[in-house]
């Protein structure tokens, strides 16, 4: 994991999009049963993703979100939102009631909003905390790169659940060739987003999004200019107007959740040293005891 510069870790808040690094430890890291028969794969590769960033940053308030079950408020605009995503898995969903407890147990805040997605819970906190206050997102997800500012920054798990790389405006703009932080959801509105679903517009991939985007900066300027844009190009933006801004209000993260935005909420608690203990007995990750934060 890239080390911050030491001025960055006062007043650190670290935020955790939970159902992401969920994900990635489920399907990194092999199956993994205890003794009665449960899975805690997922368990044991979230702890460790957890407990590491912890030890790594020293955070002194800490979030962990996590998606509600059920429809959000995009699929109220766009019923087919993520609709060609696979099921999760059922002994995926057997485990997150036991990460949720692990992460009461050890003293940390959970934000869970029906309607609203992880990324909205931390997009809201990330942008309304005191802008002062220095935040670090931990994710597995692009989505969030949208939200990177100079105080903002975003962990995102690269490979496996080892792997991490730590990205600022100007990582984003290295990776993404010229694109700020801001421009990521414009560029769904072009390309669009298999994984969630989004239409975008058909024949405009991510290279000539970027190009109209580092020129025309947004979709409006984009429509305000189309005489100056090519006309195999101009056509489909013509065509497909419709989908591409449905697009980018769907990949737009909110920042207006319905959250208490007081930072001491958030405060990392000290926790029960021997319930902690006999809840990771009791699972079957003894293992885990050694790299308690």
């Amino acid at each position: 994991m890239n080390n911050l510069p030491l001025d960055f870790k006062n007043n650190l808040l670290v935020l955790i999009d939970g159902h992401a690094l969920i994900h990635r430890a489920f399907h990194a890291l092999p199956p993994l049963t205890n003794r009665n028969g449960q899975k805690i794969g997922a368990v044991y590769g979230f702890l460790r993703i957890f407990f590491k960033v912890l030890k790594e940053y020293h955070p002194e308030y800490v979030v962990v979100a996590f998606d509600s079950p059920g429809p959000t408020f995009r699929h109220n605009i766009f019923p087919e939102y993520k609709a060609t995503r696979a099921k999760t898995p059922d002994e995926l969903n057997q485990q997150i009631p036991l990460i949720k407890k692990a992460v009461a147990v050890l003293g940390f805040s959970i934000l869970e909003i029906k309607g609203l997605e992880a990324d909205d819970l931390i997009g809201t906190l990330a942008k309304k905390i005191d802008k002062e206050i220095q935040k670090i997102i931990v994710t597995g997800d692009t989505d969030l790169l949208q939200l990177a500012d100079e105080n903002i920054k975003i962990v995102l798990l690269q490979k496996g659940i080892s792997q991490y790389r730590l990205f600022g405006p100007v990582e984003i703009k290295e990776k993404y060739q010229g694109l700020a932080p801001r421009q990521l959801v414009e560029l769904k509105g072009l390309k669009g987003d298999s994984s969630d679903n989004l239409p975008g517009i058909p024949g405009i991939g991510e290279k000539i999004g970027r190009d109209l985007l580092i020129q025309f900066e947004n979709l409006e300027n984009i429509y305000e200019n189309l005489e100056d844009i090519s006309p195999r190009i101009r056509e489909k933006l013509i065509t497909y107007k419709e989908q591409s801004f449905l697009s980018r209000r769907l990949g737009l993260i909110c920042q207006d959740a319905p959250i208490n935005e007081s930072l001491e909420n958030y405060r990392q608690t000290s926790y029960n040293e021997k319930e902690v203990i006999n809840f990771l007995t009791e699972i079957g990750l003894k293992s885990l005891i050694k790299a308690l934060p």
